[in-house]
């Protein structure tokens, strides 16, 4: 059985349990990603259950397309500032990307002549640098990387507090350290610089990195945040009788903000048990998972809390699944976690476009476009716009 057909094709009755499992029937186990999970659906008495198709987002789709050509882009820009003389051979280059891609850079270097020009001649073998109009946007980098610096101590905060052990491997944060806008050197440059927050250290036998000391004022939300500036807080709590949304969406402090697919038609059940599940209270993803059962629904609905802030942590609100595979015994997810995301369709997005499935939070674009940049993404943007592309949504996957 093809990949897609995991993600993409699911079998339940149009009005299934959002959060249980019972009375379920259990068919073959599925290869998906990276992970084997086994897919359950809801029993109908006997009768056939239907087809559910998992509805793609094309709008969604394209956030990985547009991303390639500023990807090779920007890491070009990198390799060049990377070099002594600020300039690289043109026969070197297939050292640095390999002979296949070697192609792809020298077709951006002919196609985008106001970000690279190629030097030589008399006797000189050629060589690409960046033009001087890119070479002065370039140097703005440097003031891009100060002001992220606040930021990034706090996200990296963030992401040991939300661990058991407030602690991660430090090969774990290296895999994610583009997607949160790390330096490529944030092991010698960033956590050394605070020991009073961050230490490195050797637990049987495997490095982590580990928080100092628990920071009480930032474990609010990022879904708290948006709806405090929605006034969502303000109303103490939700009205007893509120109307029954077609979208999912309800004004409530432990709600969600839900975007289901324009192909998807939830019945009046499936939207009776999703404004349930809006409602319900659950512990706040900062609190030790050990203290929960996952048997508990209020559990497994913290478990989509500490996948929203997860993905909320990063630049473009977006990790690949072996990304966040990555962090399935320091998070305590589910051994299922790919049908979670997937049974929650209208907060993530699982795209199989680009190299890897990415899992996409939904509520942080606005078509293929993201909402809210970081002033790193602000200048890769305004670097990347040289080309002529009018708009741009940047690869976080570059060197630095």
């Amino acid at each position: 059985m093809q990949r897609n057909s995991m993600l993409f094709r699911l079998n339940q009755t149009r009005g299934s349990s959002l959060l249980e499992q019972n009375d379920v029937r259990q068919i073959p186990f599925v290869k998906c990603g990276y992970t084997w999970v086994s897919i359950m659906h809801k029993s109908s008495g006997g009768s056939r259950p239907k087809k559910k198709i998992y509805c793609r987002e094309q709008e969604l789709d394209r956030v990985m397309d547009l991303q390639k050509k500023p990807s090779l882009i920007l890491k070009l820009k990198s390799i060049i500032q990377s070099q002594k003389h600020q300039s690289l051979r043109l026969r070197d280059l297939e050292k640095e990307v390999g002979f296949v891609q070697k192609w792809n850079y020298m077709a951006a270097i002919e196609k985008y002549p106001s970000i690279f020009r190629v030097l030589g001649g008399n006797g000189r073998p050629p060589a690409v640098t960046l033009t001087a109009r890119a070479e002065k946007i370039a140097a703005e980098e440097v003031n891009a990387r100060e002001q992220m610096e606040p930021i990034l101590v706090k996200k990296l905060k963030n992401l040991l507090m939300l661990s058991v052990d407030c602690r991660v491997p430090l090969e774990t944060v290296e895999f994610i350290s583009m997607e949160l806008g790390l330096p490529s050197d944030f092991k010698k440059s960033l956590i050394p610089k605070y020991p009073e927050f961050f230490s490195v250290n050797d637990v049987d036998g495997r490095v982590y990195l580990e928080l100092e000391n628990w920071d009480s004022s930032i474990v609010t939300t990022c879904r708290e945040e948006r709806l405090a500036r929605e006034r969502a807080l303000e109303t103490g709590g939700y009205p007893k009788k509120a109307r029954i949304s077609k979208d999912g969406n309800f004004p409530g402090p432990f709600a969600f903000h839900l975007s289901f697919p324009a192909g998807f038609r939830p019945n009046m059940s499936y939207l009776e048990e999703v404004q349930r599940w809006q409602k319900m209270e659950f512990p706040s993803p900062y609190l030790n998972a050990r203290r929960f059962e996952m048997a508990d629904p209020k559990a497994r609905k913290r478990v989509v809390a500490v996948l929203h802030e997860l993905l909320s942590l990063t630049m473009e609100k977006r990790l690949t699944s072996a990304q966040l595979d990555a962090f399935h015994v320091e998070y305590r997810f589910p051994a299922r976690l790919l049908l979670c995301l997937i049974k929650h369709h209208g907060i993530f997005y699982v795209t199989n476009k680009g190299a890897k499935s990415t899992v996409i939070l939904k509520e942080a674009y606005d078509g293929p476009n993201l909402i809210d940049k970081c002033p790193l993404l602000a200048f890769r943007d305004k670097f990347v716009a040289l080309c002529g592309r009018r708009e741009i949504n940047s690869s976080i996957g570059t060197p630095s």
